[in-house]
């Protein structure tokens, strides 16, 4: 099959699906939003900026420079102007991948994201009979969509263009139709990187009972942060053992700020970004994994932790429902309030019959939910469809 994948070459969740077509075989096509180097044989890569994606100053997903544009502070603000400065540039893009659409004549295009690789696949594939098929991540819908008029207007174009959808979460279907997909139209549910690689995320043997959290979210724009270390002299009052790692902050200069103004140098280290065997280890170490977001759909980092073991405690989320169920597989709380993630942190570190029971039902949950292989084989068998459709 010959497809072209629309997405953040970049991105270890776009990289880690295209992979299996790769190595399944497949002629495969990347035209990617921000420039890469792609350590695969692809077929043939493109660069087609969008959204100002093309700025040098752009930081691949998950690293975090010292002060400048790209400081904690700012991502919101960035995250804003994209918003509505954005979408004016999808116009212009979309020749440029129409042009490489016609060029490697693939049986499908699939767009890794709404914003702005849907959008910018939709103008450009409307004109054209190429199966589109889109995928939804996390706060594509609850986060992007409603921010701006033209924000609105593209979600919807593009969700109407697809001929299929992919998400990470049900609830995402959900909420498609809402935007304008025709619900009529096929759609898949799997982990947005596919799923989890069960011979690099896999448990310690016994569950760690180390007092050790692990929060693997970084800085972003929906993420409270400003929650979990404001718990952490909570949690530290009551289990003064207690150490905390936080992954993609090395050298985040309001990380530092908060650690010296609460006074928590000594319980707190900042990991820099991490390939997926050394975070594996890093989680294995841990006892929980703490994510603390506002917006979400599936994270992917929440369930690679809760396959090492770790015991889940994440923002009370519809989404994240889908995989926690409070009390039997983990815990649920507001994420904007700090006595709260305290006390689900003291629970978790202080009950080790709790954690055991956790980890059994997440190994299950993984292997029969989450795990890779499976999943991208009904990711298969989702693109033939796909192709036959649109030739009849």
């Amino acid at each position: 099959m010959r497809i072209l994948f629309v997405a953040d070459g970049r991105s270890p969740i776009a990289l880690n699906w295209i992979r299996h077509w790769v190595e399944r075989g497949d002629e495969v096509f990347l035209a990617s939003t921000f420039p890469c180097k792609i350590e695969m044989p692809l077929a043939g890569l493109r660069i087609t900026p969008v959204a100002f994606s093309g700025a040098k100053s752009a930081p691949r997903p998950g690293a975090v420079k010292k002060g400048g544009l790209w400081g904690a502070r700012t991502l919101g603000l960035r995250t804003v102007i994209r918003q509505f400065l954005g979408p004016l540039t999808i116009p212009r893009a979309a020749p440029a991948l129409r042009r490489f659409v016609e060029e490697t004549a693939p049986d499908l295009v699939h767009a890794l994201r709404i914003p702005y690789e849907g959008m910018l696949a939709a103008d450009a594939l409307a004109p054209l009979r190429v199966p589109l098929l889109v995928s939804v991540w996390g706060n594509d819908f609850t986060l992007h969509a409603p921010a701006t008029p033209l924000m609105r207007h593209y979600t919807s174009w593009a969700l109407k263009v697809a001929d299929a959808l992919h998400a990470d979460c049900q609830r995402d279907i959900r909420l498609a139709s809402d935007w304008g997909f025709d619900a009529a139209k096929p759609t898949l549910v799997t982990p947005g990187n596919g799923g989890i690689r069960a011979d690099v995320f896999y448990p310690p043997n016994p569950v760690q009972s180390a007092p050790l959290v692990i929060n693997p979210r970084g800085f972003r724009a929906y993420v409270r942060n400003d929650t979990f270390f404001k718990a952490i002299p909570l949690v530290l009052a009551e289990k003064p053992e207690a150490r905390f790692l936080c992954a993609s902050m090395a050298g985040e200069p309001q990380a530092a700020k908060w650690i010296q103004e609460l006074g928590i140098e000594s319980a707190v280290e900042l990991l820099p970004p991490l390939p997926h065997e050394q975070m594996a280890g890093v989680f294995r170490r841990a006892s929980l994994v703490v994510s603390p977001s506002i917006h979400d759909g599936t994270p992917n980092s929440l369930l690679e932790a809760i396959a090492c073991g770790c015991f889940p405690i994440a923002g009370d989320l519809e989404s994240i429902r889908e995989w926690i169920t409070p009390e039997s597989n983990g815990l649920l709380v507001d994420p904007a309030d700090p006595s709260a993630l305290a006390a689900a942190i003291l629970r978790g570190l202080g009950d080790s019959d709790l954690r055991q029971r956790t980890a059994q039902v997440n190994a299950k949950i993984i292997a029969e939910r989450a795990e890779y292989n499976a999943n991208m084989r009904q990711a298969g068998q989702f693109y033939d469809r796909l192709v036959l459709d649109k030739a009849v």
